[in-house]
């Protein structure tokens, strides 16, 4: 036998505690019988107590309270096979982990942002395949698709900019990589999330956002950063880059570019603003409105009987014997 919820058992300490109330009230109960009158006029009164149906009754109740702990644990045993499948969509994230992301326009930056987005979006989704690409000025697959969250989440903790060694930002390869990674045989809708504060340094990203679209991938852009702009940290000795003539090199969200690309494969924009709910948002309002969810995973589970019913009910019968069992003849 096994349990559902081991830590109820501790509640067991509640059984002597409730012994010693049922001791202390039958206690009171007598002396205050005691003082009502003697105690030929009280068995004329009240009738004589019956010898041990007290304890019995006492016995009864702590029994009753013992089991439905018991069942409050989740007792289980025997098992059976039950078939169970798992439905979603294909969601392959591709997220900027170039230096422009570090800009602390956004609390406490744009790339500790994007990851907190994904987490939290994991905590939400149910049944879909997710996968992540990270890109700067190249691009690859750092986690392919999979049902195992936790694995998406010891890759998402390892993004930042010392990942990739080829500076810039290409949206286009990134999407490309993303596109990549998805299985063309296999009939899911297929979904890529481009998380970026939408600086396309090589200008080829709505080009491969159509040709995503001509393969059947909906592209979603999670803009990320302040369009006025924000300094970038230096690599090497604290401040910010500055560019030849000394100015400090400011990075921008490009909105209506990300926004074009996301059209164009037929899927949303949405830029990240105050609170940690804008990429929630854009799977429900928008992934989970244009893509249909397609069985991704069958089969048979081994599943453990829960038992609880039976101690639950021996309990309730043991409370309805005690209430009807009387402790004083009639007189």
């Amino acid at each position: 036998m096994s349990f559902a919820h081991l830590s109820a058992l501790y509640l067991f300490w509640l059984v002597p505690l409730a012994a010693f109330l049922i001791a202390v009230r039958h206690r009171r109960t007598a002396r205050a019988l005691e003082q009502i009158a003697d105690p030929p006029l009280l068995a004329r009164i009240a009738g004589t107590a019956l010898p041990g149906r007290r304890g019995f009754k006492a016995f009864l109740l702590l029994a009753a309270i013992a089991l439905m702990l018991l069942g409050l644990a989740g007792p289980r045993w025997g098992s059976r096979y039950e078939e169970v499948e798992r439905k979603g969509v294909d969601l392959m994230f591709a997220v900027d982990v170039s230096r422009s992301m570090l800009v602390e326009d956004i609390q406490p930056n744009r790339l500790e942002r994007a990851r907190r987005e994904i987490l939290d979006f994991i905590d939400v989704a149910t049944g879909d395949r997710v996968g992540l690409t990270a890109f700067a000025g190249a691009a690859f697959t750092q986690c392919p698709l999979t049902l195992d969250y936790e694995a998406l989440r010891m890759f998402l903790h390892a993004l930042g900019p010392d990942l990739l060694p080829v500076p810039g930002t290409d949206l286009g390869a990134a999407i490309e990589t993303a596109a990549s990674a998805f299985d063309g045989r296999d009939h899911t809708d297929k979904v890529i999330i481009l998380i970026t504060d939408g600086e396309d340094h090589e200008s080829r990203g709505l080009e491969s956002a159509k040709a995503a679209a001509q393969n059947g991938i909906r592209l979603f852009v999670y803009g990320i950063g302040d369009p006025t702009g924000g300094p970038i940290p230096a690599d090497e000795g604290g401040g910010f880059l500055k560019d030849q003539d000394g100015n400090l090199v400011l990075s921008k969200l490009d909105e209506d570019g990300l926004r074009r690309m996301a059209e164009a494969a037929g899927g949303a924009y949405v830029r990240s603003v105050a609170g940690d709910l804008d990429l929630d948002l854009l799977y429900f309002e928008g992934i989970k409105h244009r893509t249909e969810a397609r069985t991704l995973k069958s089969g048979k589970i081994k599943v453990q009987d829960e038992q609880f019913a039976i101690f639950l009910g021996f309990a309730a019968l043991l409370l309805i014997v005690e209430g009807l069992i009387p402790e004083r003849r009639t007189p």
